[in-house]
């Protein structure tokens, strides 16, 4: 295996606290891989020291095969790696549109001159980027495109989701990380969410890693897991495999 993401002994430190223990993971182009575990057992964590947030207290990050370990937010993500949160970060006030270019600026021009001076030029580009906007709606959830310019806060809760994955996605990114997007959703609404990930990530070719507590959800779109349980990995495989661990049973999905 090829992978497109390799980490050896990542580990981070909060005083005391060992938040990721030495953790090794492959994650090859292509995959949608869930990361699964109970409260506090270091996936989030593992995003942030991923995307920068947080540096890695030891341990190296690989990410098409050149080290990335030291790199700050902005260089994760122009290297090709995006994320959504938790908890919902999008702009309400803001119009859809207003919200997803706040996810491509590696690819506008903030410079004075060209914004004030050059008009014909910011013309186009905001042309390119409506239409690039509107591509991806679409691909994602057809309706949402026609509201692009309506307010983010005038959408239901499911679309807004949808939003701030396609602002994750508006880069172009080659891996995208998903930390519970299903979060304050119905189960039906979920399920609809999900497939519209699916469909996004087979038609873009997206390698995904996902972070979920819905275990239909995991089970239902995920082609590989791994289980973290106080910031070790326990156990890794398909939602079949992990999920008749002994290990796992005790840590997160309980014994019958």
């Amino acid at each position: 295996m090829t992978a497109l993401l390799s980490c050896r002994g990542l580990t981070r430190t909060f005083g005391g606290l060992v938040a990721l223990d030495a953790l090794d993971v492959e994650v090859a182009e292509g995959w949608v891989l869930g990361l699964i575990g109970p409260n506090g057992s270091g996936k989030t964590t593992f995003f942030n020291v991923l995307t920068g947030l947080f540096p890695a207290s030891a341990g190296q990050i690989r990410f098409e095969n050149a080290e990335i370990t030291d790199l700050k937010p902005q260089g994760v993500y122009r290297i090709g790696i995006a994320r959504t949160f938790q908890r919902s970060r999008l702009c309400l006030p803001l119009s859809v549109f207003d919200n997803l270019m706040v996810g491509n600026h590696r690819n506008l021009n903030h410079g004075l001159w060209f914004n004030l001076v050059r008009r014909q030029a910011l013309r186009r580009q905001v042309e390119e980027n409506v239409a690039a906007a509107r591509e991806l709606l679409t691909i994602f959830h057809a309706p949402l495109a026609a509201r692009l310019f309506e307010p983010a806060g005038g959408i239901p809760m499911i679309d807004r989701r949808r939003v701030e994955v396609c602002r994750a996605l508006i880069s172009r990114p080659k891996l995208l990380l998903l930390d519970e997007p299903s979060a304050g959703m119905t189960h039906e609404e979920t399920l609809q969410l999900m497939d519209d990930i699916l469909r996004v990530q087979r038609k873009l070719g997206l390698t995904i890693i996902l972070i979920e507590h819905e275990m239909s959800v995991i089970e239902r779109i995920t082609s590989h897991c791994m289980v973290l349980n106080y910031g070790r990995k326990i156990a890794e495989g398909t939602y079949a495999q992990v999920s008749r661990n002994l290990l796992v049973r005790q840590a997160y999905l309980g014994l019958e």
